[in-house]
């Protein structure tokens, strides 16, 4: 979208659930709608911190989301998933460069993030924008409840 922002704004719940979720529900590699995702799970989410839970919007619709988190340490990249309807016009690299400065702001120097290995269209915007593959760290996960 050259020499046009893309208008940014925070999460509003429960008004940008919907749309959210269909978005997520749509995402044929990385991100995607889980059980982390349902009403209840999204507003504990948005008691910690809902400046870190942003959405981008075009054409009067939710083009994109990404959450982030932090811990008072380190951050995460959550979630950052664009419309196919609205891929390839800056909407991930703006929601990621929103998402960086409001890390930086809350005083994370350093922030991770997940992405699927086959998802090499992620990868490629990730590494566009400086993120440096760990390519010797294990990732472990454990459901607890």
């Amino acid at each position: 979208m050259a020499g046009r922002a893309i208008p940014i704004r925070e999460f509003h719940y429960p008004q940008d659930y919907e749309q959210a979720a269909r978005l997520w529900q749509s995402m044929d590699k990385g991100a995607h709608f889980s059980r982390s995702d349902v009403p209840a799970e999204i507003e504990k989410k948005l008691s910690r911190d809902p400046d870190l839970f942003l959405v981008a919007e075009l054409d009067g619709e939710l083009a994109g989301t990404v959450i982030g988190g932090f811990d008072g340490r380190r951050g995460m990249v959550y979630h950052l998933a664009v419309a196919a309807s609205h891929r390839r016009r800056g909407v991930a690299g703006a929601l990621l460069r929103e998402l960086e400065k409001r890390l930086a702001a809350k005083g994370c120097i350093r922030s991770f993030l997940l992405v699927h290995a086959n998802n090499e269209e992620a990868r490629a915007l990730y590494q566009k924008h400086n993120w440096v593959l760990l390519d010797e760290d294990v990732i472990y996960s454990k459901d607890l409840a």
